[in-house]
């Protein structure tokens, strides 16, 4: 919707003069928050500022920072390592419901949807007078729909699937903020993963694990044991500079009123024309399931360049010797591999592997069950944890001299 739209016209005394013009918070301060879990927020903090975020202000589970329109455009559709982006649209003091509703019910929600369109609210409460995450999403769903009935005797309908617009409340220590998801879902959910395993990784988690590793193409990149093929498609997005949500059908910003449908245009032809070829060989995978090298092959055939990743069928244990490659892996671990017996021996063989067979290689391996560290016959580079996607595992680097 143009500013002009937005201008409110008043009559009076046989005269038409213009009010100010209503702006909401992201608006008039050019100020977004990227929802990032706590391990990963330094590197997620290096991609925002590679994107164009400026201003940018580390809080707790999460990264506010300040960007132009292209700029906010962009980060939703090509950040890796974030799982929402919001843009504010109120911010007020809130010590009780009716506080929360009244300041909810001011909003001009006929800017953001109809009532024949179709809304969720998602609210997270943290050392405040209301103690209730879900009470305090009823009250806003209530303000809309309220707001709707006293206008239209019609009011929209809830949604939690597939909604046309999602609202994202929070509130901490009595102080609201009340958003609109921009990213219109989890960032996580790229759309390539059309064939799956057991406990499939989750795509943020890859992309951190690819970006913790500094992979840049300049040695080959190998997953032993690729299960779906989580890290091999990051990886290839990563190199490829193709767009994290290249899927994605709808965007949450696409329903603010003041999107603009050319920027939005320039920023998606910008990243088409930057995607960059994969060379032949380059990344590569096995896995010793047949179930598992079938979905890596479905998942990687979507995405630029991936139905030229060769994925082989083999043990890691009976795998030709490596050389200087960069290898990235998320073994299987607990009920997938059975008695705590079995898995000693299996992350035994593993660092057997690593000494024996890959030779000047770097290995960058996820810990489901960080217990298992200690099984592995080799002295770590680094350990860091990674608490991503409701795991809590660690990120382990070998090197292989």
């Amino acid at each position: 919707m143009s500013t002009e739209k937005r201008t409110i016209l008043q009559k009076g005394r046989g005269k038409t003069r213009k009010l100010a013009k209503l702006e909401y918070v992201y608006e008039r301060e050019s100020r977004y928050f990227a929802q990032v879990a706590e391990s990963i927020k330094d590197i997620a903090l290096d991609e925002l500022r590679s994107l164009g975020a400026r201003d940018l202000k580390p809080v707790f589970r999460g990264i506010w920072f300040k960007a132009d329109k292209k700029t906010f455009y962009k980060i939703n559709y090509q950040a890796r390592l974030v799982s929402r982006i919001l843009a504010p649209l109120a911010v007020f003091e809130c010590k009780d419901k009716d506080e929360l509703y009244k300041a909810a019910k001011k909003i001009r929600w006929e800017e953001f949807l109809t009532p024949k369109k179709t809304f969720s609210v998602v609210a997270n409460v943290s050392e405040s007078e209301i103690t209730h995450s879900n009470f305090a999403g009823l009250r806003v769903k209530d303000a809309i729909a309220d707001y709707f009935r006293d206008r239209t005797n019609r009011r929209p309908s809830v949604d939690s699937v597939d909604p046309w617009i999602i609202i994202n409340l929070h509130i901490h220590r009595d102080q609201a903020t009340l958003s609109v998801d921009a990213s219109g879902g989890p960032l996580h959910k790229r759309g390539y993963r059309e064939a799956s395993v057991s406990a499939p990784m989750q795509e943020t988690v890859a992309a951190a694990i690819i970006a913790l590793s500094q992979w840049d193409g300049t040695t080959p990149l190998y997953d032993p044991m690729c299960g779906s093929g989580t890290l091999l498609c990051e990886a290839l997005m990563h190199y490829s500079r193709i767009p994290a949500q290249v899927f994605r059908e709808k965007f949450g910003f696409e329903r603010l009123p003041d999107f603009d449908t050319q920027v939005w245009d320039r920023v998606k032809s910008e990243a088409k024309e930057n995607i960059h070829p994969l060379p032949e060989g380059l990344i590569s995978g096995s896995d010793i399931a047949e179930a598992s090298v079938e979905s890596v092959k479905t998942n990687l055939m979507g995405l630029h360049f991936g139905g030229d990743i060769p994925i082989g069928l083999s043990d890691f244990r009976e795998l030709d010797t490596i050389k200087g490659a960069t290898i990235v892996t998320n073994p299987p671990y607990g009920i997938r591999m059975g008695k705590d017996q079995n898995m000693n021996l299996f992350y035994k063989d593993l660092g057997t592997f690593f000494k024996e067979r890959c030779k000047g290689c770097s290995a960058f391996v996820y810990f489901g069950d960080p217990k298992y560290i200690k099984k592995v016959p080799l002295a770590p580079s680094w350990k860091r944890p990674l608490k991503i996607g409701g795991l809590d595992g660690k990120l382990v680097k070998y090197d292989m001299y």
